[in-house]
């Protein structure tokens, strides 16, 4: 019985002969020589946003919340660059790119401004305030037969029967 435990039962079917893919010699894979030291980047840090190095710098930089079109080309202009690839920029350009970026109210600064603001009309209980409370339009957008985004799904109301 002891013997029995101890001995594997391999069903017949499977063999335990080596297998032949195994055998064959490894090969090492070649990568062709990336830029920078083994590491390929595929996106620039700027901001605490990563943008598209496959881009223009213009549009890149309206990945990063807070900057539009206007902002990126006042960059742009700023910094005296052309508006060429992302990852065309030397180290010293993306270094002057973060700093001029940091000089805006960008991503989470400007979240959290904004969240404030709404929070504070919410508080002094204003028109704005009470729209936002109640999920309807602030700007004097018709809200008879549109606004769904804010409103939500349409709720059926049903129609009284006629005798």
């Amino acid at each position: 019985m002891a013997q029995a435990l101890t001995t594997a039962f391999v069903p017949s079917s499977i063999s335990l002969a080596p297998n032949p893919f195994s055998a064959a010699p490894k090969t090492s894979l070649s990568f062709p020589p990336s830029k920078i030291g083994g590491l390929s980047i595929k996106c620039a840090r700027v901001g605490g946003v990563e943008i598209p190095n496959n881009k223009r710098v213009e549009y890149s930089l309206q990945y990063i919340h807070g900057i539009g079109r206007t902002t990126a080309r006042q960059i742009l202009n700023d910094l005296t660059f052309e508006n060429k690839l992302t990852k065309d920029l030397s180290e010293e350009e993306l270094t002057s790119l973060r700093e001029e970026v940091s000089k805006y109210m960008i991503e989470g600064d400007l979240r959290r401004f904004n969240a404030l603001a709404i929070r504070r009309l919410k508080e002094i209980q204003c028109y704005r305030g009470m729209r936002h409370i109640q999920g309807l339009p602030c700007r004097g957008q018709r809200t008879k037969n549109n606004c769904r985004t804010l409103k939500g799904k349409r709720v059926a109301i049903p129609s009284k029967k006629k005798k």
